[in-house]
């Protein structure tokens, strides 16, 4: 494995042959190799430093019925809220008074988001706090739409890809949603300008590292600018409530795979690593991330934006516990910067 490894580091390239030797021979030894080459790039292009995003989870209502998702829309039991416009900028002015510069609109797809009522949201934010960059993660949304929003100001959009192997994907997803068109979506938000954001959930139901594989080659050929991977954790209310979770050790080793594939990405440590083990961000940070996003959405929201089931929520990962954050991140030699923390070309 050592050639293959180095290959990586050397080439930022393998082929999903070599990709899949690499997850199939996953070892303690071989996951400190690729660690310590995982850290010891991002050092060199980020220093120390872990970059944080204040995460505003606008809404739980989806129109969609993804197999894994706990607000997916036929989960009667889930409990639906929709932020309004003065919730999200009061959210946002949380978030700036405690230093953050860049702000995560995240929720399912909810149609009372219109563009119009998102434009007039981003604008708002926008003029208010020019200095800031505003991510959205929205889902499925035309190319007209996309166009609009970037128009009214968004930087950045995060749409994992879930499974870069279409049969795959048909597994998770209902016939109502295509393959084709979340890949159309992310070439989209590409062509207009975006920063644009991937990624997949690591032991998703019927996946193998031959999907695995496919995943990682997706990523080096399209290159995202950010990578949002983090374990599957079943929720209790889906089909998938009886399926196994996926591991902190594989996500962690696939954490630093990506980071020798593109060496600038900006990867985050999620709340699902954080949810699986106590330790579970600090432990992302040494496997190669650089990115962590804590919450400013209201306190009595957090528990309803429920994807899996045990999510934290009401303690360290909040926004207004950045000192609990960052003192998590200097016990493993890192310092948080609350800058809009773009990618490094």
């Amino acid at each position: 494995m050592k050639e293959i490894i180095e290959k990586l580091e050397r080439e930022h390239s393998l082929s999903v042959s070599e990709y899949e030797r690499l997850l199939d021979n996953m070892s303690k030894e071989n996951a400190e190799m690729l660690s310590e080459k995982a850290v010891k790039v991002r050092k060199q292009i980020y220093s120390n430093t872990v970059f944080v995003r204040g995460l505003i989870e606008i809404s739980n209502i989806c129109k969609n019925d993804c197999i894994y998702c706990g607000i997916r829309a036929s989960n009667k039991h889930c409990d639906r809220y929709r932020l309004s416009k003065e919730q999200i900028i009061e959210c946002a002015d949380e978030g700036y008074s405690l230093g953050f510069r860049t702000f995560v609109m995240q929720g399912g797809e909810d149609g009372y988001f219109t563009d119009e009522v998102l434009v007039d949201i981003i604008t708002t934010i926008k003029k208010k706090y020019p200095d800031c960059a505003i991510t959205l993660s929205l889902g499925e949304r035309s190319y007209e739409s996309y166009k609009r929003l970037y128009d009214a100001g968004a930087d950045r959009y995060l749409l994992r890809h879930e499974t870069a192997d279409k049969a795959h994907y048909e597994k998770l997803h209902p016939n109502s949603m295509s393959f084709d068109n979340r890949m159309e979506c992310l070439k989209n938000l590409r062509e207009i300008g975006y920063q644009v954001g991937c990624g997949f959930m690591v032991g998703s139901p019927y996946q193998t590292n031959k999907e695995l594989a496919k995943d990682l080659k997706f990523i080096e050929e399209f290159s995202p600018d950010m990578c949002g991977i983090g374990p599957f954790i079943p929720h209790k209310d889906t089909p998938f409530k009886d399926k196994e979770a996926g591991t902190l050790e594989k996500t962690c080793y696939l954490l630093s795979i990506i980071r020798l594939i593109k060496p600038n990405i900006l990867l985050p440590s999620t709340t699902a690593l954080g949810t699986i083990d106590a330790r579970g961000r600090e432990k992302g940070i040494e496997a190669g991330a650089n990115v962590v996003m804590p919450n400013l959405s209201p306190v009595s929201v957090r528990k309803k934006y429920e994807l899996y089931d045990n999510k934290i929520c009401t303690g360290e990962e909040s926004a207004q516990c950045k000192g609990c954050l960052e003192k998590r991140m200097e016990s493993v030699g890192y310092r948080i910067v609350t800058d809009r923390g773009d990618i490094k070309k």
